[in-house]
C-alpha cells in the first residue's frame, strides 16, 4: 500500500464520516467521543498488524516508516463513522443489536480482506489456515466492542442520549 493510496482512502473515510455524522445528527460530542474511538483502535489495530506479522499469519506491505503509520493510523481514526452507526443501533436495539453487529462484522470481515488481498496482492497476503481468519475475524470483532466503549466513555451511553426514545413517552 502506498502512502498515496491511504490519503484517497483517508480522504473518502473523512467524507464517508462527514456524510453520516450529518445523516445521523451526530452531536459534537458524540463525533468527538467517535474519532477517540477510532483513535484507540487505530493504536490497537497497529499492534495487532504487527503481531500477524511477527506470528507469520500474514505480511502487509508497510513502511514501518513513522510518516507511514501515522497517516494509516489516521485512516484507522477516520473510520470513527462505524461508530456512529454503532451508536443509532445501540440506541434502537440495545445492546442486543450491538451484540448482532459485532457477529456479522466477524463473519464479514475475514472474506472482505481475502478479498482486497486478492485484488491488490501488492498490499499483502495472508498465511493459509484457520490462524489467519480467526485473527482477522478477532480484529474486527474488536473493533466494534473496543471503538464503541471509548466512544460511549466519552459521550454517554446512547440511550441516555435526548434523541432517545422514553418507552413511557411512546404514547405520546
Amino acid at each position: 500500500m502506498t502512502t498515496q493510496q491511504l490519503h484517497l482512502f483517508n480522504g473518502i473515510y473523512l467524507v464517508v464520516l462527514v456524510v453520516v455524522a450529518v445523516l445521523s445528527r451526530a452531536t459534537a460530542r458524540r463525533i468527538a467521543g467517535a474519532l477517540a474511538g477510532g483513535t484507540v483502535f487505530g493504536v490497537v489495530a497497529l499492534s495487532i498488524i504487527a503481531l500477524g506479522e511477527e506470528t507469520g499469519w500474514w505480511h502487509m506491505a508497510i513502511t514501518w516508516e513513522p510518516y507511514f503509520l501515522t497517516v494509516l493510523w489516521i485512516g484507522f481514526a477516520l473510520c470513527a463513522f462505524i461508530y456512529l452507526i454503532t451508536w443509532r443501533i445501540a440506541r434502537r436495539f440495545g445492546w442486543r443489536g450491538l451484540a448482532l453487529v459485532v457477529v456479522v462484522v466477524a463473519v464479514i470481515g475475514p472474506p472482505r480482506d481475502y478479498w482486497y488481498m486478492e485484488r491488490f496482492p501488492e498490499w499483502g497476503a495472508y498465511e493459509p489456515g484457520v490462524a489467519p481468519v480467526l485473527a482477522i475475524s478477532a480484529t474486527y470483532a474488536l473493533m466494534v466492542v473496543l471503538g464503541h466503549g471509548v466512544m460511549r466513555l466519552v459521550a454517554g451511553p446512547a440511550r441516555a442520549d435526548r434523541l432517545a426514545r422514553q418507552p413511557w413517552a411512546a404514547g405520546s
